[in-house]
């Protein structure tokens, strides 16, 4: 015999309990998906500034190694100091949410200046919109 339970008390309270906690799940989803942008394009940052400070310290022009592999939108910073060469990179992050605020991550290297340079092959201080 098959016996049917009655619903009693208890109907629709999946519902609810969906309805109140669909919300919270989507914007747990969303901060989580920006916040793997934001590492991503932090990658990004880190590799053009790598580059370009490679790039510097062999007398090359430092922007436009970072240029190919910076980030869209980024900005890019070379400054020699002494026999160091800085590089800064720094680029906007897009949320997935319009309303949320935007975010810009920034990375920095350092690189010495081989030898056999001399500062004037880089100029002392660059700064550029990049990014392809």
């Amino acid at each position: 015999m098959n016996r049917r339970r009655s619903a009693g008390r208890d109907r629709g309270s999946f519902t609810a309990e969906l309805a109140a906690g669909l919300p919270a799940l989507l914007l747990l989803l969303l901060a989580g998906l920006s916040a793997v942008n934001a590492v991503g394009t932090r990658a990004g940052c880190l590799h053009a500034a790598r580059e370009a400070a490679l790039a510097a310290s062999r007398g090359a022009d430092g922007r436009a190694a970072a240029s190919g592999a910076a980030p869209p939108g980024a900005e890019v910073t070379v400054t020699v100091d002494g026999q160091r060469i800085i590089v800064t990179v720094r680029a906007p992050v897009r949320a997935l949410g319009s309303r949320l605020p935007r975010i810009s991550v920034t990375a920095t290297a350092v690189a010495a200046m081989e030898p056999g340079v001399t500062e004037h092959a880089t100029p002392a201080t660059e700064a550029a919109e990049g990014g392809p």
